[in-house]
This record gives C-alpha cells, structure tokens and sequence, in this order.
C-alpha cells in the first residue's frame, strides 16, 4: 500500500505540471507557496497552480477514492464481478436531476445545480434498493442488479425527452455526461469531499460482513452477521460515494469496475484489505486519465470520463470474454 501512496502522490505532482501550459517543479513550488508579488510571471503561474490545476487534482483524488471503493462494495454486496456503481441508478438520477433543474430553473453554476444531481444520485439508490428489498426476491443480488437496470433505463429515457425540449438542457447534459474534474472549484469540493468521507466511514464499518456475505447469506445469517442491517449500511455508504462523486464529475463510467478487480488481484478476496486498494488505484487511475485527456489533444483537453471509457470498454468486454472462455 505504501508503493501505492507513493505512485499517487508522483501523479498528483505531475497533475500540477501538466497542462496547455506546461510547469517545471520549480514553477510548481513557486505556485503553490510563493507570496503575491509584482513579477508577472509568477503571477500568472500561480493563478493557474491555485485556481487550476489543484482543485482539478484534488477533485480527481477524492472522486477517485469514492468510485473505486465503491465500485469494490457493490461487487461485494452483489456478488457480480462486473457489477459498477452505475448499477444502483446513480448516476442517471443525477444526470435527469441536473438536466430537470437546469431546464425548470434555468441554473447554470455548478454549484447551483451539483446539489439536485446529488439529492437525485440519493433517492435514485433508495428506490432501488426498496424495490429490491420487496416481494419475493427480497434481498437476492440479482433482484437488485434488475431493479437498478429498470430504474436506469426509466431515467435515460426521461432525461433524453427533457434535453431534447430545452437547448440549454442538451448543452449541459453534453458536457455534463462526459465526465470531468476541470472547472469545479473549491465550493464544492468541500462539501462533496463531507459526504465522500461520511461513506468511507459506513464502508469501513462493513468490511468483515461483505467477506462472510460472499460465503452465501445462510452461512453469513449462521455466523452472525445482520443481513439486512448490513446490506442497508453497505448500500448507504456506494449511494453516499457514487452520488458525491458523480454530482461533482458527472458520470465516470467503469472505473469501479476496472480498479476493483485489480485490487482484488494484488490482495485477494479478503474486502479489508481489497478496498482501500480499490481506493487508491480509482485515485491514481483517474488523476493519469485526467493528465492523458491534457496531453493527447494539446493545446485542448480530453474529459477524464472519455479517457476512463476508452480504457474501460475493452477492460469490461475482456472480462465477459474471460468469462465465457472459463465457462466453455
């Protein structure tokens, strides 16, 4: 894990020195601690530190963290290895509570609009698992894949009507769904960064249960384990990480999916260990998306979000592949 943090804090450096401007280490120093003064340059090479590049690098950090541990707990909650945070319905309640508000208020800060992304990203995950927890397959993992599949589709559709009846809708949805740490800065990265730790809290709080979880819920249920209590807490912290994060970003899809199964790679099934890993690497992974969308079209940029799919689609289909060559 300490090779990890080390790998994380060398690209948090570079995040800071690449752009369409590019910095050396010493601009970066001065950009970050020197004193205001009369020289130009370093004016200019501090507002861009301060203003730019950091609130980016730290907003790629904490969303990374968010959707790599999450994208961890709902494989283990669900027991489906390629199961994403998109599986709850997340963020397409908070793309159609976006595109809603945008189109009844006319808002246009982000800081205006992430709120109602969030507040939709939450009751989304909520009618989710209510109706994955009724009827006769109460709490079955495949109950709620099925749920979360429906409400998903319902929401797509229902954003795309509203985009398509208010220009201003389409624009932000266009921009919004790429996915994106650039342009969002502090004031609302603090208050997003509140509610990612309060799900760092409750998903620390579940680790020894996911791991007797996935030894099946009778023998969970005979070992102790509340499995109601669990899974509520454990879908409580993914809805808390996946809505912050997506609020904040819009939708990043796959990279849940791609940082939980190379953590369970490099610790195995044990979830204590295999989702602070997940952590770590969804941050180290989105913060080098993030510098590869400034390099490749320079002196333009590249959403981290289009970055991530481009590496995610072909993650995702060699494991349904694998999948299916195991099963052959």
């Amino acid at each position: 894990m300490g090779t990890l943090v080390a790998i994380l804090v060398i690209v948090a450096v570079v995040s800071l020195a690449v752009g369409a401007r590019a910095l050396s280490p010493a601009d970066v120093w001065h950009g970050l601690f020197s004193a205001p003064d009369s020289d130009q340059r370093l004016t200019e090479i501090r507002l861009i530190v301060q203003t730019v590049r950091v609130p980016r690098t730290v907003l790629a950090i904490v969303a990374g963290v968010a959707l790599g541990v999450g994208g961890a707990l709902i494989q283990g909650y669900t027991r489906n290895p390629i199961a994403d945070t998109g599986l709850l319905g997340v963020n397409a309640g908070a793309s159609f509570a976006v595109v809603s508000v945008i189109a009844v208020f006319g808002l246009s800060n982000p800081f205006q609009y992430i709120w109602f992304g969030f507040a939709g990203a939450a009751v989304t995950g909520v009618v989710v698992f209510g109706l994955a927890s009724i009827g006769r397959g109460a709490g079955n993992p495949l109950t709620l894949a099925l749920a979360g599949q429906g409400i998903t589709v319902f929401l797509a559709a229902m954003t795309t009507a509203v985009a398509l009846s208010d220009k201003e809708s389409l624009n932000a949805l266009r921009f919004w769904n790429a996915g994106s740490v650039a342009g969002v800065g502090f004031d609302v990265i603090w208050p997003v960064t509140g509610f990612i730790a309060v799900g760092l809290v409750l998903a620390a709080f579940t680790l020894p249960a996911i791991n007797l979880l996935n030894l099946g819920d009778d023998v969970a249920r005979g070992l102790g384990v509340n499995i109601a209590l669990s899974r509520t807490i454990g879908i409580a912290a993914i809805t808390l990480l996946a809505g912050a994060a997506t609020a904040a970003c819009g939708p990043i899809a796959f990279l849940g999916l791609m940082v939980a199964h190379v953590a369970r790679y490099l610790t195995g099934p044990d979830y204590r260990w295999l989702v602070p890993y997940a952590g770590l690497l969804g941050a180290v992974v989105l913060l080098v998306c993030d510098i590869v969308g400034r390099l490749v079209v320079r002196p333009g940029e590249l959403d981290a979000g289009v970055v991530v799919a481009l590496l995610g689609a072909p993650f995702f289909a060699g494991l349904v592949w694998r999948g299916k060559f195991k099963s052959a």
